[in-house]
């Protein structure tokens, strides 16, 4: 029975944690399997509850933390040296930066036979300045030479990490598409509609226009508000915009919706008459999708992001920038309209027309289940790593 050590940075919302989750539940019951996590942050929602619904038991590594920090990184890579030594695994597997570098360091000091890591998104352009970023790159090309197989969650990822930052040889690289439980997201539509909008005091006949993420500088809210602001002077619908989500930029935010003079509420008590509101975080998002009518994202930097996956699911039409792995995500012009990063006319522009065609929104909404349901399957995505793990084994 070959042994997976699979190592994560934080059970943080997001694909990441869905993914590491789904692999240890239901890959086939060959393998045996170790989940290790660092600590959540605590200005990031936690996905625990999903690993509680699959009946998981992580080990957590206190020292493992978002931050860079030598102490700490020290201290973890101590922790997971100790744990490959006891549970000796046939297999490494690392997800996201912090996971993939102190955790394939461990592997290869421990000689373990196959070392794997998923990137799930990257730092290399829009996080930092070029010394830095710089540094990045070249801790991964040495820990790429420690890497059996690496992982890019798209076709366009694949190509950025090799021809464009030059991480690895592009035969080291392996495509595998995230994978999640979309059916929720086809089910109780109505249901789930009147439940959200009567929570968030939505009229019948007001365009709810969503987007989903940390609140963070990469996200780029700025260029959204901005862009929301021309809908709102433009519209000639009743439009209510929601931010689902928190972070670091919660006060800066705020400050901005000031200056551009648009009212808006948050969770506590919801005045219906703002434009804006601050949901925090929702953890049925499957719900949240089904009340909205359009969901954006507005980021400068993207890996495959969930939110337009499942918005999809749900039949929700999307707007979006053209960043990271997003045309392999979405359907453009089909069930999705994407605008170049920071384009904000664009954006508002093709905000504006989907919220005043109505027959728009419905066509984008027919094709989403269909299009995401097979290429973004947990199912898929247990078929294609079994595949994976079997070909770098038997070498």
């Amino acid at each position: 029975m070959p042994k997976i050590l699979r190592i994560i940075n934080r059970l943080n919302l997001g694909g990441p944690t869905h993914n590491v989750a789904f692999l240890t539940t239901y890959l086939p019951s060959e393998y045996e399997t170790l989940l290790l996590s660092g600590q959540i942050d605590s200005t990031e929602a936690s996905s625990e509850f999903l690993v509680k619904e699959l009946d998981l038991t992580p080990k957590y590594i206190d020292n493992m933390q978002r931050e860079l920090n030598p102490f700490n990184d020290r201290h973890a890579y101590l922790q997971i040296k100790k744990i490959i030594k006891e549970f000796k695994p046939d297999i490494v597997h690392t997800h996201a930066a912090k996971a993939g570098a102190v955790g394939r360091l461990a592997a290869a000091h421990c000689n373990v036979p196959v070392i794997v890591h998923t990137f799930h998104g990257h730092v290399f352009h829009s996080y930092f300045g070029a010394l830095k970023t710089r540094i990045f790159l070249e801790i991964e090309r040495y820990l790429a030479k420690k890497s059996t197989a690496i992982i890019a969650i798209s076709d366009i990822q694949k190509n950025e990490l090799a021809d464009t930052f030059k991480i690895a040889p592009a035969e080291k690289f392996h495509v595998v598409n995230l994978g999640f439980d979309l059916e929720k997201f086809n089910t109780n539509k109505q249901e789930k509609r009147n439940t959200f909008r009567k929570k968030w005091k939505l009229d019948y006949d007001e365009i709810a226009i969503g987007i989903v993420g940390r609140l963070v500088p990469i996200k780029n809210h700025s260029m959204f508000l901005d862009a929301m602001k021309t809908v709102l002077d433009k519209t000639t619908k009743k439009v209510k915009i929601l931010l689902i989500g928190d972070g670091e930029s919660r006060n800066e935010i705020e400050e901005k919706i000031k200056a551009l003079n648009i009212s808006y509420t948050d969770d506590k008590v919801i005045d219906e008459n703002a434009k804006i509101i601050f949901c925090s975080w929702i953890k049925d998002v499957d719900v949240a999708y089904e009340g909205l009518d359009i969901v954006a994202l507005s980021s400068l930097n993207e890996g495959t992001p969930v939110s337009l996956i499942e918005a999809q699911a749900s039949g929700t039409p999307i707007i979006t920038t053209n960043v990271g792995g997003i045309k392999d995500v979405v359907l453009e012009n089909q069930t999705a309209f994407v605008v170049e990063s920071n384009d904000t006319n664009g954006f508002a522009m093709k905000t504006l027309e989907l919220v005043e065609n109505d027959e728009l929104r419905k066509d984008f909404s027919k094709r989403g289940y269909n299009h995401v349901i097979e290429k973004f399957s947990y199912q898929r995505l247990c078929r294609d790593v079994d595949q994976l793990y079997k070909k770098l084994l038997s070498k």
